[in-house]
């Protein structure tokens, strides 16, 4: 079969840079899918089809009861997976048609559609799009990062890939996405027929992305079971249990939820932002830019910021930056300049810790075998995912509730004060709080100084079974 991954089967050794980048093209056809449904899912549903931002609000946040499970359902299957691609990867072909075209039809809901009837099609395929097929390809995506390599290095390296392909699909989607809008819409964005031929230029990005990453990874560290045997038998609950048991886990999911809560806020109200109080949709794509590109650019450096100061200590910097980016754009008002400074400063921060976060994870899930002799891989990844798809779909629903509580609608083209004050708090301040505490709560993290002797006594532990 055609590889571009490593040739070589050792789980310890480096990857190449071919792998690696295979494994980042992977997150960039997800990011697509992940970025507009939270960047456009909520202005598509008040803009397009005139479902009140409250009650959309609501659909989603109910949404997410289905989206948590889903999430553990998918990590027990990852776990439980044997073929001959391995656990994870198998997924990403599997499942990569079934989400680009249930996203088409998201976004394709019928003129025809009114009240109830539409609030349950927008239910239904909210949750076929994002607790069941982005889910089989998101969770196993993760667990890729534990199951190519136990170096410690790359780990760090493919959770930073993983970031500046996502942020890269996030420069190409705010390049593009508003102007084939424009464009198919012949002037309106929001004519139906438009989003529904970008959509099926989105599904064949999600399509190759996830055919390349297949062919260009390798799963290394297999037969977990025989590898740590004599560790306990994994059932459902015994992973969860464990899970809650291993500190560092639960740390880096809750600061996972508060990273993407945040995340979703500003991704959602930057388009309001832009329209309602710069009063001018086009400086969407100037400011956002300033921040996924300066993200981009400094997740080429943060391999070396990790080499030197480790990932926990690169990851509370990023934090710093991030408070200091969002409290500048909220003390700067309309000066498109400084927006567009301080959003940078956001993407430096963004890139920072997103570039070393999911390499935390792994690094958590192998503390945890330690600790509990329970091997997670999938049900630890799962559990992770759970808390980010809760923080973006939880953010998107506050978002809805909070316009509707400012009065916000979307009928008028200049809000009333207390709209614009709702989009404001959304986009700057409710940021601050959740980094802030986010930076408070990595104050007990102290993983990357406990890792190499954990990892020794891992080692003679198999060595004298």
């Amino acid at each position: 079969m055609f590889s571009y991954a490593s040739k070589h089967n050792d789980p310890k050794a480096k990857l190449s840079w071919s792998e690696r980048i295979g494994y980042g093209i992977g997150n960039y056809g997800m990011a697509w899918v992940n970025g507009i449904l939270s960047a456009f899912f909520m202005i598509y549903l008040t803009n397009v089809s005139f479902v009140d931002a409250g009650v959309a609000g609501t659909i989603i946040a109910l949404s997410k009861v289905f989206d948590g499970i889903s999430d553990l359902i998918m990590g027990g299957i990852v776990d439980r997976t044997k073929s001959r691609y391995g656990k994870a990867r198998i997924w990403l072909v599997r499942m990569c048609i079934p989400l680009a075209v249930s996203t088409l039809l998201l976004f394709c809901i019928p003129a025809s559609m009114t009240g109830f009837v539409k609030y349950v099609y927008i239910f239904i395929m909210y949750n076929l799009v994002n607790a069941v097929f982005y889910t089989a390809m998101y969770v196993p995506y993760t667990s890729m990062n534990y199951l190519m390599t136990q170096n410690d290095f790359d780990r760090g390296l493919l959770g930073n890939m993983n970031m500046i392909f996502q942020t890269l699909a996030n420069i190409t989607m705010n390049t593009f996405f508003l102007t084939w809008l424009n464009k198919f819409g012949r002037g309106d964005m929001y004519k139906q027929g438009a989003w529904t031929k970008a959509f099926i230029i989105v599904g064949l990005i999600v399509t190759a992305a996830s055919i390349l990453c297949f062919f260009g990874t390798k799963e290394r560290v297999k037969n977990m079971e025989k590898q740590a045997e004599g560790d306990k038998s994994v059932s459902v609950m015994t992973a969860v249990k464990s899970l809650f048991k291993n500190k560092y886990w639960v740390l880096m999911t809750v600061c996972m939820f508060l990273i993407f809560f945040v995340i979703v806020m500003y991704a959602v109200a930057a388009a309001y932002y832009a329209q309602y109080v710069l009063g001018d949709i086009g400086y969407y794509t100037p400011i956002n830019n300033a921040l996924s590109i300066a993200q981009f650019v400094i997740m080429f450096f943060t391999p070396a910021f990790m080499k030197k100061f480790g990932k926990h200590r690169t990851y509370q910097v990023g934090l710093i930056a991030m408070i200091t980016g969002f409290a500048g754009t909220g003390l700067c008002g309309t000066n498109l300049p400084l927006l567009i400074f301080f959003n940078a400063v956001k993407g430096v921060g963004l890139g920072a810790a997103g570039g070393m976060a999911f390499g935390m994870v792994s690094d958590t899930i192998e503390y945890g075998q330690w600790k509990t002799g329970v091997v997670a891989v999938g049900m630890g990844n799962a559990g992770v995912s759970t808390a980010q798809k809760l923080g973006l779909g939880l953010g998107q629903a506050v978002m809805g509730w909070i316009l509707a509580a400012g009065g916000f609608d979307a009928a008028k083209a200049v809000q009333s004060a207390g709209a614009q004050s709702a989009i404001s708090f959304c986009y700057n301040w409710i940021p601050v709080i959740c980094v802030a505490l986010c930076f408070v709560l990595m104050l007990f993290y102290r993983l990357d100084k406990e890792m190499p002797k954990i990892r020794e006594e891992m080692i003679k532990c198999r060595q004298n079974r």
